[in-house]
Parts: C-alpha cells; structure tokens; sequence
C-alpha cells in the first residue's frame, strides 16, 4: 500500500478527521493544524505522545507492540463491539427476510499493525523496505479485529477484505492474516488487492490495463459496489482506519479504528 503522508502529516490528520491522537495530545491554542500559519504541533512531542497512545513497548524479539492496557486499546475495543452490534442485527435481519450480509475489512493497521515498522523508521516510509516488512509476513494483529472477523463468520455474515496492498503481496498477507487468527474466506473471492496491470472490469471507470487512475476511495468504494451488485450481498459494515478506506459508500454503517501515524487521501 501507497502510504504518502506520514507523521509530518499527523498534524494534517488531526484537522481532517478529528482528534487522530485520541486524547493523547492535541495540539494547543499555540500550535497549528493542517493550513496554518501558526508554528506547527511539535513532531519530537508528537512521537512521544503516539508511544503514549500505543503503550509502545519493545517485545523479547525486538519487535515494537502496543500495549492490551493501552488508550489505542481501549479505543478499537469501543468500534469492535459497536461492529458487534451491527453484526447482530444483520444478521436477526437475514434470518427472517433471508437477505446475504457481509462485512468489509481493510487489512494494514485495520487487521495487521504495522508499528514496529513506523517505529523503527521514524515515521517514515519507502517503498522497498515496506515492500519487504510486509512479504516477512509476520505482523502482530490489531489487537481484537480478527476475533471480529471470526465473530462475523460465527453469526453467517460474509467476510471480505479490500486492501490498498498489490496483488504480488497476496501470498504474503494470507499467510500473515492466518498467523493472527483470520483465517476466514482468504482465496481469491474475498481477498480484493489492487492490480495494476490487470485491474477488474468493475473498476473501468477509472483503471485500465497497465493505466490505474483510481483513487483510494474510487477503488475500495468501487469493489464494495462489485460485491454489493456484481455478487448479490449487502455490505452491513465496512471496518478500516482511514477515512478513504470508508468513503464513497456501498455500506450500512462504517467503523474508523484509530491510527495515528499516517494518513491515506
């Protein structure tokens, strides 16, 4: 996955949606957000607080994971059991009109966390070595989201994922998915990455063989409109920790996890 804006642009994350930190350390009256002339949120505090956030802590492996104590915990247990919820009903509601729901995931940050690699590379981002922290495929999970995934699996509702990550990482991200306790509906059905060179027709409005103009909301809107009409579901909830994973519609009810360390337009 593209991932263009990072901590620098944490800041911008705080004015386009909301309080990215989570209570853990907004900017004050004189710092800046996005567009401002005023002297921006300092990025060494602004480090410091996203550890806080995190409960960041250094495992025996030498692998940065967040703490099951932490606010980031509490928050994505918050949107996990108002997805439950969600879950329930749609499921009451298949039962007696005997409709086929399904719910949505994004994958990085949504199902697998990717903090150690913000962390050992200072918020940073580069294409090679992204590439190859996700081929390793060993990230830990987002704490509680692929219990969801089993729980909408338990209840009859039909998983799918719907990721910015390419179709040459598909061997890597299954693996890592069954590692952490995913391991629901991962063929090629259910798993939608992007293909460049071969994009579906579904998504012709804006990609084309070898030309993809699509942006993250015109790709993940336009395959929750393939599964909606192409495939026959209702799409009841749809789960990811940006905003563009959410927007463009195609679902009842969407579910914005935290994350404060990027932020994809």
């Amino acid at each position: 996955m593209h991932k263009p804006l990072r901590i620098a642009s944490a800041v911008a994350a705080c004015a386009v949606a909301g309080t990215v930190l989570y209570g853990t350390g907004a900017a004050t009256a004189g710092q800046s957000t996005a567009n401002s002339t005023h002297e921006p949120y300092n990025i060494g505090q602004l480090s410091k607080d996203i550890d806080a956030y995190y409960g960041t802590t250094l495992d025996a492996d030498g692998v940065y994971q967040a703490s099951p104590d932490s606010p980031y915990a509490d928050d994505l247990a918050r949107a996990d059991a108002a997805a439950k919820k969600q879950i329930d009903r749609a499921a009451r509601t298949a039962h007696h009109r005997h409709t086929r729901p399904a719910i949505v995931f994004d994958i990085d940050d949504t199902l697998l966390l990717s903090l150690d690699y913000e962390k050992k590379n200072n918020y940073g981002y580069d294409g090679d070595t992204w590439a190859a922290y996700v081929d390793r495929a060993d990230r830990p999970a987002v704490p509680g989201s692929p219990d969801l995934v089993r729980y909408a699996e338990k209840k009859g509702v039909e998983v799918f994922y719907n990721s910015g990550l390419s179709d040459a990482q598909r061997a890597a991200a299954v693996e890592n998915l069954k590692k952490v306790g995913a391991d629901v509906n991962l063929d090629t059905d259910h798993v939608f990455l992007k293909d460049k060179a071969n994009p579906p027709s579904y998504l012709s409005h804006c990609a084309t063989p070898g030309t993809w103009d699509c942006t993250t909301v015109e790709y993940k809107a336009g395959t929750r409109r393939h599964i909606e009409r192409d495939l026959g579901y209702d799409v009841v909830a749809n789960v990811g920790d940006q905003y563009s994973d959410l927007q463009g519609g195609w679902a009842d009810r969407t579910y914005k996890l935290p994350n404060p360390t990027y932020f994809v337009e």
